[in-house]
């Protein structure tokens, strides 16, 4: 058994009021003419934001409520990872592991980690219980230090594996979006043997419109989807995926930049109508954004990007994953794969849920609905 060391965050007061400072600095660019978020981050709500971010935003608040949480490190992989462990309450909870995406962390993870844990306080059933595992990944947040080692997604979902054995977990569920999925699909390619099954808020398939036969109506509308996808939204992972080291050096000595390219996928990526703290609570997403400042981890969070740009893929394009398999389809996620397509690489689905309302950072938006959605897998297994 490892063993885990507790752990508490706290940023220096000096820390904070450099922020302030550098805030209260900041240069705005001006938009194109144009509508609104049309060629990226609108400056109305970025200079709202950042007014608010010095001079409402209470990190110390934030702060607190991660330390509420059992929160610890362990030596593993060569870095110092850092994970929540909470503890179910009920006759026999689960394990579940529980990986956060790119730009999260595991701020996002709050609201819904309670009603897993702690169902009937939520009105349901003490037997659906879960005990959460929830690391940041390795190169994010507090599982990143200058100068260590950077993590492509097969090397993540090895090093969660030997995590939740460490802990004493050999059998468990694991659940993601965004990286997380990715994560948590290569967790079920290769080590099946270790999972009840796997449950994802976001579908890690292949890209390639060759692969659709573009004859239903689903292939259709996900090929128009995927080739606007393409075309427009997919200029940050050509970036993240090539030149990581440069756009670092922005975003880290900017606090400005780095709420202005976070922000930006807030809104295109988040159930919000416009305006991205409408989805998102904005204490917690600016806590999300702060987290990546004061741990100056950007930089390494974009290492997914550059392994998955340059080969690797969490299965092999030959590959299946053959473990019991539930999906959330939320309304604003970015794209919506046709479960036919989605059947060559996940070959026992055992749920496909649309759900009513919400996008791709799900346990931000909507903790309620898809803690009751793994529940609701849970029972399938």
């Amino acid at each position: 058994m490892m063993e885990p060391i507790p752990f508490t965050l706290h940023v220096p007061d000096a820390a904070i009021a450099d922020l302030r400072e550098r805030l209260a600095r900041t240069r705005f660019a001006d938009n194109a003419p144009g509508a609104p978020w049309a060629y990226g981050t609108h400056a109305g709500w970025l200079a709202d934001t950042l007014a608010y971010w010095r001079d409402g935003f209470d990190w110390r608040a934030q702060e607190a409520a991660l330390n509420a949480l059992p929160n610890h490190r362990v030596a593993i992989g060569g870095i110092d990872l850092h994970f929540i462990h909470a503890p179910g309450n009920g006759p026999d909870p689960m394990p579940l592991l529980i990986s956060h995406g790119w730009p999260g962390s595991v701020f996002e993870f709050l609201d819904i980690i309670p009603r897993l844990t702690d169902p009937a306080a939520f009105g349901g059933d003490p037997a659906d219980a879960f005990t959460v595992v929830a690391p940041s990944l390795p190169g994010y947040g507090l599982s990143f230090s200058p100068g260590q080692e950077r993590f492509g997604i097969l090397a993540v979902a090895d090093i969660f594996a030997e995590l939740m054995s460490g802990l004493g977990y050999e059998r468990f569920l694991a659940q993601g979006g965004d990286w997380g999925a990715s994560v948590t699909t290569r967790l079920g390619y290769r080590h099946a043997d270790r999972l009840f099954g796997i449950h994802l808020n976001m579908l890690p398939v292949g890209r390639d419109p060759k692969d659709l036969a573009t004859s239903s109506v689903a292939d259709k509308a996900y090929a128009a989807e995927l080739a606007a996808f393409l075309k427009d939204e997919t200029g940050y992972q050509q970036v993240q995926g090539t030149k990581p080291d440069t756009l670092a050096m922005a975003l880290t000595d900017s606090p400005a930049g780095l709420a202005a390219w976070i922000g930006e996928k807030f809104h295109a990526w988040s159930d919000c109508d416009g305006d991205p703290w409408s989805a998102i609570a904005r204490d917690r997403g600016l806590a999300n954004i702060a987290l990546y400042w004061f741990t100056g981890a950007i930089g390494s969070s974009f290492w997914p990007y550059y392994t998955r740009l340059h080969g690797e893929r969490p299965v092999p394009p030959d590959g299946t994953v053959g473990v019991p398999t539930g999906y959330a389809e939320f309304p604003r996620e970015i794209l919506h794969p046709p479960r036919t397509l989605a059947e060559r690489t996940f070959t026992d689905i055992r749920r496909w849920t649309r759900m009513e309302k919400g996008g791709h950072f799900a346990a931000l938006e909507q903790p309620a609905a898809l803690a009751r959605e793994i529940t609701a897998f849970r029972r399938t297994l």
